[in-house]
């Protein structure tokens, strides 16, 4: 377990998880122990967690002089950390009454932030009241759960302002999404992991200068993700937008079925909103509810090519073509609904996939882009162009399968074992569509007015090549080129596909 010594001497602690790029992560409670993070769900697969003990708390010593518990007075601890680790700029996470202390760094030390996580922020620091009627709302939308009552119940005389462990306890069930076995155990740990006198000062009087911070935080150069949960009552939803709205670059995301420890109620939900938030190369847009991530390349000046991965891929699958693309075009490549970095609805269909593409164009106002779509990709992309004549400017269809019901069918497929890069139920929601499609996808073909070019790769293909010509001829004006590749042809030809690409204008 590494320490380090802070400004006072006071011995830190601090607890190492994962490889890669270090994420500085700072516990709430106030003043709990940072064991009860955990992995975030997850996210140590994907960056060092440095997990900061504050003092007094889990393996950190607790200060000679108690007054230093106070929250402005910690700012100098995260700063002596980010010197001891060797950062010039910290990446920075903050869950719930950490978000006072990252807002207080931020405000002090602006220059030596790149990145801020802000996960069910409290607001004081920015001069946000505490919930009131907000929060009856929020804890209203559980009053379908066995527990509700009780907890309700405790939680009133919480708001009275009567706080005792045992009523802390009784509305413990308002804190997570599901209040089933994870979530007691992680809530009983909680009592052992918190200094209660430290807690005490933590917010104590001096503590917060919103007339001060606030100014700090709205020219803030870093870009910053506020994260609330959905059945949050502590910050719920609306209070977590006030404190993202203060910030010139933030991205703000409600999770889901999520109440205050949302990588514990889906640590996958999670862990795609922070990791597509941290990676530099990522980027994030609302559509139709959707958050979509995508990677972007090239001139903002030149014209637009967007890309469509296919059934079970990601964006990542045009890392060969889309810088390649970039240098004579602006190049989009998103992850559709269900894949990647993007979220996981649980719904699935050609039709929403199809409405993902729209949604994204629109709201990246993209329209008379060239859309590129692969297999799965390249049939929303066709269904697209159907029904919204002019909204794409060409179109090209790699592989995709054609609106024909497949012959023979496909047999019910069993989910493989092991983590998956994509939401099962998209295989057996579109195979059942593959098996019997709309036939409106055959009638409307001759709607589309792109110009476009169906790209087939030949006799390996598990596409039946007759039917892309078959499709090709029912599409005004359509070009078909084969390129004997099989069905990834962008990934297995690369110079073939993008010498197709040049032929078409694009």
């Amino acid at each position: 377990m590494p320490t380090f010594h802070t400004y006072d001497g006071t011995e830190l602690a601090y607890h190492l998880m994962g490889e890669g790029a270090p994420l500085v992560c700072l516990p709430g409670g106030a003043m709990r122990a940072s064991a009860y993070l955990g992995s975030l769900g997850g996210l140590a697969a994907r960056r060092q967690l440095v997990l900061l003990d504050l003092r007094g708390t889990g393996d950190s010593a607790a200060p000679e002089d108690p007054a230093t518990y106070r929250c402005d007075r910690l700012v100098a601890d995260v700063e002596a950390l980010r010197v001891h680790l060797g950062l010039e700029r910290v990446d920075l996470l903050a869950h719930s009454a950490a978000g006072d202390l990252a807002a207080l760094y931020a405000a002090r030390h602006p220059d030596r932030l790149r990145s801020l996580v802000l996960v069910t922020p409290t607001t004081r620091a920015a001069g946000l009241p505490l919930a009131g009627r907000e929060a009856r709302e929020v804890a209203a939308l559980r009053s379908a759960q066995p527990w509700y009552e009780e907890a309700r119940a405790a939680l009133e005389e919480i708001w009275a302002g009567r706080l005792t462990d045992e009523l802390r306890a009784g509305a413990r069930p308002f804190m997570y999404g599901r209040w089933d076995a994870a979530a007691r155990e992680h809530a009983a740990a909680s009592p052992a992991q918190i200094n209660a006198e430290a807690a005490v000062r933590y917010a104590g009087e001096g503590a917060f200068d919103p007339a001060a911070t606030v100014p700090v935080l709205r020219e803030l150069a870093a870009p910053v993700l506020v994260l609330a949960g959905e059945y949050d009552h502590l910050t719920p939803p609306d209070r977590a937008a006030e404190l993202a709205a203060l910030f010139p670059h933030a991205e703000f995301a409600v999770q889901r079925g999520a109440a205050h420890f949302p990588w514990i109620d889906d640590a996958g939900a999670f862990v795609r909103t922070v990791t597509a938030f941290l990676d530099p190369e990522v980027h994030s847009v609302r559509a139709g509810g959707i958050r979509l991530a995508y990677r972007v390349w090239g001139d903002p000046a030149a014209p637009p090519v967007v890309l469509v991965h296919g059934r079970c891929g990601d964006s990542t699958t045009w890392r060969d073509i889309g810088p390649r693309l970039a240098a004579t075009h602006r190049v989009y490549a998103f992850d559709l609904r269900g894949h990647g970095l993007s979220d996981w609805p649980g719904r699935y269909s050609l039709e929403l996939f199809r409405d993902d593409l729209h949604g994204f164009l629109e709201a990246r106002n993209l329209a008379g882009a060239t859309v590129v779509g692969h297999s799965m990709g390249g049939a929303a992309a066709y269904l697209l162009a159907e029904r919204q004549p002019g909204l794409i400017g060409r179109l090209v269809i790699e592989e995709a399968p054609p609106p024909l019901p497949f012959d023979p069918p496909r047999p019910v497929p069993e989910r493989p074992g092991g983590e998956l890069d994509f939401d099962w139920p998209i295989v057996p929601s579109t195979d059942a569509q593959l098996n019997e499609p709309d036939p409106a996808g055959r009638e409307l073909l001759g709607a589309i007015t792109a110009p476009t070019l169906v790209i087939g790769g030949g006799p390996r293909s598990r596409i039946a090549q007759e039917d892309l010509a078959w499709m090709a001829r029912r599409i005004p004006g359509a070009a078909l080129v084969t390129i004997d590749a099989g069905h990834l042809v962008h990934t297995e030809r690369p110079e073939e596909f993008l010498a197709a690409l040049r032929s078409f204008g694009v």
